[in-house]
C-alpha cells in the first residue's frame, strides 16, 4: 500500500462518515477509527516505505490556564485545526454560556487533516464566554472558551 492508498482510503471514511474500517492484507493490517480516537495505521511487518502518519497531540501542548481575572480558567486550543461547536450540523453544542462542565466534558471538536480531535475542558466550572466562532480556523495555544472556577 502507497501513500495515495492510504490518502484514498481516509477519503473513503470521510466521504461515507464511516467511524471505523479496517483492512487486511498479506503483510499489511490498516485500522482506522474516527471521533475521539486518532486514526492510527498499523504498520506491515515487513519493510515498506510509507511515511509515518502522527495525530496525537504533542506533549508540549498548552492546556489551559489561570487569567489574571480571579477563577476564571482559559480552555486554549491543544493543536492547530477547524473549531466546531458540535460533532455535526445537525447536533446540539457541546457547551454554551451557562453550561457546566468538568474536567472530562468535551467542550469542542478541533478538525485537523481531516481528524476530528476532542478538546476537554480540564477544569469544573461554568462556561462563561466561548471566545471563536464555529468553524474558524484556530492556532496552537488560541484560547477557546473562559470558565468560572469554583477555587
Amino acid at each position: 500500500m502507497n501513500v495515495q492508498d492510504l490518502q484514498k482510503v481516509l477519503q473513503l471514511v470521510e466521504k461515507f462518515n464511516l467511524t471505523e474500517f479496517g483492512l487486511e492484507e498479506k503483510d499489511l493490517k490498516l485500522s482506522v477509527k474516527r471521533g475521539s480516537l486518532p486514526v492510527v495505521p498499523t504498520l506491515p511487518t515487513v519493510p515498506v516505505s510509507m511515511p509515518t502518519v502522527a495525530t496525537s497531540v504533542p506533549p508540549s501542548a498548552p492546556s489551559g490556564s489561570k487569567t489574571e481575572e480571579k477563577n476564571v480558567f482559559i480552555i486554549k486550543a491543544p493543536m492547530v485545526g477547524a473549531f466546531y461547536v458540535a460533532p455535526s450540523p445537525e447536533s446540539e453544542p457541546y457547551v454554551k454560556v451557562g453550561s457546566v462542565v468538568r474536567p472530562e466534558t468535551t467542550v469542542c471538536i478541533l478538525e485537523a487533516m481531516k481528524v476530528m480531535n476532542e478538546v476537554r475542558a480540564e477544569c469544573s466550572g461554568e462556561i462563561l464566554e466561548v471566545l471563536v466562532k464555529n468553524g474558524a480556523p484556530v492556532e496552537y495555544g488560541q484560547p477557546l472558551f473562559k470558565v468560572r472556577t469554583s477555587a
